[in-house]
């Protein structure tokens, strides 16, 4: 479980990181692409909180 989520964080980041540079850090995108990365690392601490 762990480990699909660090790949869904790194991808995620990748993405925003990419929608930044095209379209700005403010955009719509970019802000929800970094809202997206903001509960998958939650969703990380809690998983190796409960190991």
């Amino acid at each position: 479980m762990v480990e699909k989520i660090l790949n869904k964080v790194e991808l995620t980041r990748e993405k925003m990181i990419k929608a930044a540079l095209e379209k700005g850090v403010s955009h719509k995108e970019t802000i929800e692409l970094s809202e997206e990365l903001d509960r998958l690392l939650n969703e990380y601490e809690i998983e190796e909180k409960l190991k």
